[in-house]
């Protein structure tokens, strides 16, 4: 039997469908994520294990909604997607990292406690500003510091509704001082810190979301302090300004002198809707860049070129080819950037940076990052971006609602795992189609508030995500063991913290959930023996020792790869992890640690061979390292 012929003109204009239909299976086959056979997800779930506790539970008149300006009352939910955030850190100066400092959108409480397991070691404690604070702010993290450099950890959080307010630690009580004088109406996402232009001291980082001066969360704001909503879904710029202060200390229970220099962000990163801030010293030069994982339009990747008390910075972006769609290209995404974490693995000299995006199937189809070297970081230093994203051959792009992720070494075999937040709004009718009708829009509309949809209680929008764990697997590709963890929760989480909790040489993972209870992941993996933690140190005032943020370490031993760990807790987006680094060395194995750290007088390097463990090390400023 023969087959019917079709005419040439006929073919001619199937041709096109033919190949819509060919292109959209292959898009099918190349969304669709990585499966394990169950017999090796099943040997490779066997390395890890947790044990789940809460962190808190529902307050007294808990709430699930914020109130908010009246521009955005019919997108109530929307605005009231954030706020959770976890800090772990060592409050009572017991040298472990077993304290907690938690916000709760449920009662907008920000609370100090030992973290479950660990003993009523001291009275729970609620940071709140003692002067102009009202229902119109609302915290949105905890970032543990040691602001006067006298040993103990003081605090700054951060808000919608107002500026930053620093709690110095006076070992009785807190000492509240506004972080700008006079309080300004900021409405502030994340915080970072680290020592950006090379004086010895820390500085910080404040991305302010919503545009600066609008009440957010006042019903009655007026028409001065009235909304405005981003100015585009691919390329927005009109967001709160991003603020750089750089610090010098005047003592203990001081606050420091803060000086702004703000005026150093490259203007296309400055009012970027900002989520996430990672830092990390990319060119060798122990200053941090810094990446800006941004809403609404493209990350910034900012090269450090600061001197003491004078901050350069230089956004690059990477080079476009034949192959690779155009938001894949760092500097160049469309995406709507949510965290960022850095690891380096089989003994990469350069890290590769992770960074959550959405990737909501049926929903938003973007993609995660995986931004790995291609070449030295001193390339940075003339323009060329050596990083490209391999997100999809490494099976980390896609995930859900994305928000915090971290990168951590949960087997202790010197390779680190990745953890990822995930979720947005949990109601019960799906309003995807919404928010697409929204973003296919007009940009010129969007701004403004009464253009959007309505996004209220009964909304869902990736409310169902469940967290992924990856873990790699022996093809070097990544797959999520969170269900073989019984780690598949769903739960709208935001930030995750990383700390050693119960001092059992293993990391411990801390999940801030939105209008749900928060969680501790407690690392039970028997896969290894503890792993080598170090808590590096740099003298502070009188006889004290202060976290050496911006330290460096490489560990070698005789049979893995080298190991690098930099020391930027607060890198991501509301989860801060302890001043630890944690090391696979076996339970036998002496190792080699060289470790780089600024002094006053420029940086230095030392190398220390310790034996497997848990050690305090003084980096100090004479370039000696000493146990504490």
């Amino acid at each position: 039997m023969t087959s019917p012929t079709v005419p040439k003109s006929r073919a001619a204009g199937l041709l096109p469908a033919v190949v819509a239909v060919v292109l959209v299976a292959a898009t099918g086959l190349a969304t669709a994520r990585p499966v394990l056979p169950d017999a090796e997800a099943a040997s490779l779930a066997s390395r890890y294990g947790f044990t789940v506790k809460a962190l808190n539970q529902a307050p007294p008149g808990a709430r699930a909604l914020r109130e908010v300006g009246p521009d955005v009352e019919h997108i109530r939910s929307w605005i009231s997607a954030v706020g959770a955030a976890v800090a772990v850190t060592d409050h009572d100066g017991n040298g472990r990292s077993d304290d907690v400092c938690l916000v709760d959108p449920r009662d907008d409480s920000v609370r100090l406690f030992p973290a479950p397991g660990t003993g009523a070691r001291f009275q729970p404690k609620v940071l709140v500003p003692d002067r102009d604070y009202d229902a119109t702010m609302a915290p949105m993290g905890c970032v543990p510091l040691d602001l006067d450099v006298d040993g103990d950890t003081d605090y700054v959080v951060h808000y919608w509704g107002r500026s930053p307010v620093q709690f110095l630690n006076t070992g009785s009580g807190f000492r509240v001082v506004e972080l700008v004088e006079p309080r300004q109406v900021w409405n502030s996402t994340t915080l970072n810190a680290g020592d950006i232009d090379g004086d010895g001291n820390l500085d910080l980082l404040v991305a302010n979301y919503f545009p600066d001066n609008a009440k957010v969360l006042d019903p009655k704001a007026g028409p001065d302090e009235r909304m405005r909503m981003q100015d585009g879904m691919a390329r927005a710029f009109n967001g709160g300004t991003n603020r750089l202060l750089l610090s010098r200390p005047r003592g203990a229970d001081q606050a420091p002198e803060w000086t702004d220099a703000s005026a150093a962000l490259p203007p296309e990163a400055a009012q970027a809707w900002t989520l996430a801030i990672g830092l990390q010293d990319l060119t060798g030069d122990h200053l941090p860049e810094i990446y800006q994982a941004e809403d609404f339009g493209p990350d910034h990747l900012m090269v450090n070129l600061s001197t003491p008390g004078n901050v350069r910075l230089r956004t690059v972006k990477g080079a476009r080819d034949l192959t690779s769609p155009k938001s894949t290209v760092l500097g160049h995404d469309s995406f709507k950037g949510m965290g960022v974490t850095y690891t380096y693995p089989d003994g990469a000299e350069m890290p590769t940076m992770v960074v959550s995006n959405i990737t909501a199937e049926w929903g938003l189809q973007e993609s995660n990052f995986a931004f790995t070297p291609t070449g030295p970081g001193s390339d940075l230093l003339s323009g060329d971006v050596p990083f490209i994203d391999r997100s999809e051959e490494l099976g980390l792009a896609r995930s859900g609602w994305g928000w915090d992720i971290k990168a951590a070494d949960f087997d202790g075999d010197g390779t680190d795992e990745i953890m990822q937040a995930t979720g947005f709004l949990k109601g019960e009718k799906w309003h995807w189609a919404l928010l697409q009708e929204l973003a296919l829009g007009n940009d010129q509309l969007l701004q403004y508030p009464a253009a959007w949809p309505r996004f209220g209680p009964e909304s869902n929008l990736s409310g169902d995500d469940r967290n992924p764990f990856w873990a790699r697997t022996a093809s070097g590709r990544y797959a999520d063991m969170a269900k073989h963890l019984h780690l598949d929760e769903s739960a709208n989480s935001r930030g995750i913290a990383i700390g050693d909790v119960n001092a059992d040489g293993r990391p411990d993972a801390l999940v801030a959930n939105q209008w749900q209870d928060s969680r501790l992941l407690l690392n039970t993996s028997t896969s290894e023996p503890r792993q080598t933690v170090l808590s590096l140190r740099r003298p502070g005032t009188g006889t004290s020792t202060t976290a050496a943020i911006g330290a460096q370490v490489v560990a070698q031993t005789d049979n893995r790869p080298a190991q690098r760990a930099q020391l930027y807790p607060a890198n991501g987006h509301t989860g801060v992890s302890s001043t630890e680094l944690f090391f696979a060395t076996g339970s036998n194995e002496h190792a080699e640690y060289t470790i780089r750290w600024r002094t006053p007088s420029g940086p230095r390097t030392e190398r220390i061979v310790l034996p497997p463990g848990s050690h305090s090390l003084l980096l100090g400023d004479d370039g000696k390292i000493t146990a504490v």
